[in-house]
């Protein structure tokens, strides 16, 4: 909140060393930074994470996704192909309690930083380890993106209009649930280490991360040879639940599968009796029925506009929700109540607002405390400070292109 001091984060107390590039990895330092966590990310000199330079959208030159993928993190500058650097990351694996990486399996090792050796310096790290197909396996070695592991985990057959290709889902939901299940996992090991003393390595393979998500479809096929196939905004067997236009040209999607909450779509219809029929009365029978329904719906919602119809429906006690683009959620008034969306000072663009922090917790919540850093910005507090590297040798180091 503005002008009040926040509590301490839930994971004020964990030092996090955060390796890697792109989103896969830093989606999860992201998460813990989010929550407190000291994440004190390592970069190539003179280059930093690509993502300082992704986006669609770049004003004066700068990327928009490095403020929030960034936001909350350390910025320290270390090569880490060379023995002095790796030295660096062994002193700072010393003093953290996990650190993530999204390279290639071996890669680590190769630079003598893999889990063993780095668990005979500190027993109690986790190393959190995020990859396409995971650290062992036919696969392992294989370079492997967010949407290679969203095709192989199932996702993209299923996303789209069953007449087109399968769909990407906008975002980069593949890299992003391997992050989330590599969160999760970092957690799940810092608590067990609470009674072993021990860390221990979290695996997070990208297709794992999205075939977890697909519910039933792998025993649909095996217990019934069902094949689930692209179905565009609906849900088969399950009506209504679907995109409608309204009569000004709007799109509002509406959720009244539940036979009680049919009877209140009806209602508001001035249809009641389409609840007590026998095409529509039942969960089963709507299903069976489920163009005509959608069709019949489809004809009143175009007799509204959006406004009219959205008040009915809450009015009637219906679940519907507006399709929003950015713009929509910037002026929405429950967004604007509980904060969803935040305004951080950013220091060339004067403000930039971005999603807040969530989950919510009521005594340790999670803030966007500041923007992703620039390069290097943290080379003094952590080389000097934290590892007591004079100011003299960091300009050594410097030099020699170390950090």
């Amino acid at each position: 909140m503005k002008g009040m001091a926040m509590p301490e984060g839930a994971l004020s107390d964990l030092r996090v060393l955060e390796m890697g590039q792109l989103l896969a990895g830093p989606f999860c330092g992201q998460l813990l930074a989010d929550f407190g966590a000291e994440v004190i990310k390592l970069e190539q000199p003179g280059e930093g994470d690509p993502m300082r330079q992704w986006g669609r959208e770049k004003p004066h030159g700068k990327s928009l996704w490095w403020p929030v993928v960034a936001r909350n993190k350390k910025s320290v500058t270390l090569n880490l192909r060379t023995p002095e650097g790796q030295e660096i990351v062994r002193d700072l694996v010393r003093r953290s309690d996990i650190l993530i990486e999204n390279f290639r399996p071996g890669t680590m090792e190769r630079w003598n930083l893999g889990y063993d050796q780095l668990a005979a310096i500190n027993p109690r790290l986790v190393m959190v380890r995020v990859t396409g197909f995971g650290q062992t396996g036919p696969y392992a070695s294989r370079a492997g993106y967010g949407a290679i592991g969203e095709a192989m985990g199932g996702l993209r057959y299923v996303v789209g209009d069953p007449s087109t290709q399968p769909s990407r889902m906008g975002i980069s939901i593949g890299d992003e649930l391997a992050a989330i299940h590599a969160c999760m996992g970092a957690l799940m090991a810092i608590h067990a280490r609470e009674r072993t003393g021990r860390g221990q390595v979290v695996d997070s393979a990208i297709y794992e991360a999205v075939l977890n998500m697909m519910e039933s479809l792998v025993t649909e096929y095996d217990a019934a040879g069902y094949v689930r196939e692209r179905t565009g905004p609906i849900l088969p067997n399950v009506s209504p639940s679907n995109v409608f236009n309204t009569a000004d040209g709007k799109l509002i999607l509406i959720a009244a599968n539940q036979d009680t909450v049919f009877r209140r779509l009806a209602e508001a219809m001035g249809r009641p009796e389409l609840a007590t029929g026998a095409r529509y009365a039942t969960h089963s029978a709507r299903g069976a029925n489920q163009a005509e329904l959608d069709g019949l719906i489809g004809e009143w919602t175009r007799t509204m506009p959006l406004d009219d119809l959205e008040a009915l429906l809450n009015d009637k006690g219906v679940p519907c929700g507006l399709i929003y683009k950015a713009e929509d959620m910037l002026r929405d008034p429950h967004f604007k109540a509980r904060e969803a969306i935040v305004e951080v000072p950013h220091p060339e663009f004067g403000a930039l607002k971005m999603q807040n922090v969530a989950p919510r917790l009521s005594a340790t919540p999670g803030a966007v405390r500041h923007v992703g850093p620039e390069l290097g910005q943290h080379n003094g507090e952590i080389l000097g400070e934290l590892l007591g590297i004079p100011a003299a040798r960091q300009s050594e180091l410097r030099a020699a292109g170390i950090i």
